[in-house]
């Protein structure tokens, strides 16, 4: 069934009260009869005349109004994605020159200098091959989030055991847990199944606990939380570190946007994970906000759909 835009449902929500008054002045003739009679008068026909005239009229002008309106309103959807668009491939470009150049201007050297000794050599092969994986992700982040915006449709839907993937992703990522001095406290039922996708449900927490390893700091603590609700199961992924200022909060979510951009590349990130979070959840039928706990620290919650 095609969606009514904007401009449709106004003129069919004028139409309808318009179409309603015609029939109560049919049936009554005036709001002081409250039983069916015949109209004596001619006025009252000409009256009836007129008020339909004026109702076709009025018609033809809301159809057209309505036309231009949902003109408009396209437009500008087509200009606001046009622009995000372009910034995103601006995004992109400026993200891929820089792993780019690097893995350029390392391999350049080492052929340029075949006399390089064995360890230096060594050296630029290992960053070669670290600016390779961040390239890499990088695309592979890309990847995920076009087959998000642009093929939503066809993404596989399946029973999803999210206890057993987060359970995956914390002894995954225990080894760089524990270089950091921190604690996961996982604290969801053994048995949260949705029918979603396995795979963006996995990008969900991966992302997360990624960002949490990455910038909540050492020595802090991670909890992980879910309570049910009819259809829904309500998550919250906290830590204890050292936080964003609330006037980032509303922008984290933003492809490419970073509290600190130098930081951010050192560690590893593609300043993609947490805009691929909310689009996952999104398609999940839920919804996510980042928040800042009195005691400090970082707080998403979210909600995914059973």
């Amino acid at each position: 069934m095609k969606k009514l835009t904007e401009g449709r449902k106004m003129f069919l929500s004028v139409m309808v009260i318009f179409f309603i008054y015609a029939i109560i002045f049919i049936l009554f003739e005036d709001y002081d009869r409250h039983f069916l009679m015949p109209f004596k008068e001619t006025s009252d026909w000409h009256l009836l005349l007129f008020s339909l005239v004026v109702m076709a009229v009025l018609g033809v002008l809301l159809h057209r109004y309505s036309l231009r309106m949902d003109e408009r309103i396209n437009q500008k959807q087509i200009n606001k994605e046009t622009q995000m668009r372009r910034e995103l491939t601006q995004n992109i470009s400026h993200e891929l020159k820089t792993p780019v150049a690097s893995i350029l201007g390392y391999t350049e050297t080492i052929l340029e200098h075949p006399e390089m000794d064995a360890t230096t050599q060594r050296q630029f092969i290992e960053r070669t091959q670290s600016q390779a994986h961040r390239l890499s992700s990088l695309l592979q982040d890309i990847s995920t989030l076009n087959r998000m915006d642009y093929a939503a449709d066809k993404i596989a839907i399946e029973r999803v055991d999210v206890s057993h993937i987060v359970s995956d992703i914390i002894m995954e990522t225990a080894l760089a847990a524990d270089a950091k001095h921190m604690k996961v406290i996982n604290h969801l039922p053994e048995d949260i199944i949705i029918n979603g996708n396995n795979s963006l449900v996995y990008s969900i927490f991966r992302n997360l606990m990624d960002n949490a390893i990455n910038y909540a700091g050492e020595g802090t603590t991670v909890t992980i939380m879910a309570r049910e609700e009819r259809s829904k199961w309500h998550f919250t992924f906290t830590d204890n570190g050292a936080g964003i200022p609330d006037e980032h909060l509303t922008r984290i979510f933003e492809r490419f946007y970073r509290l600190n951009k130098g930081r951010s590349r050192s560690l590893g990130g593609t300043g993609l994970g947490l805009s691929i979070v909310k689009n996952a959840v999104l398609l999940h039928g839920g919804t996510i906000t980042a928040q800042a706990p009195p005691g400090g620290g970082l707080c998403f919650k979210f909600i995914l759909k059973k």
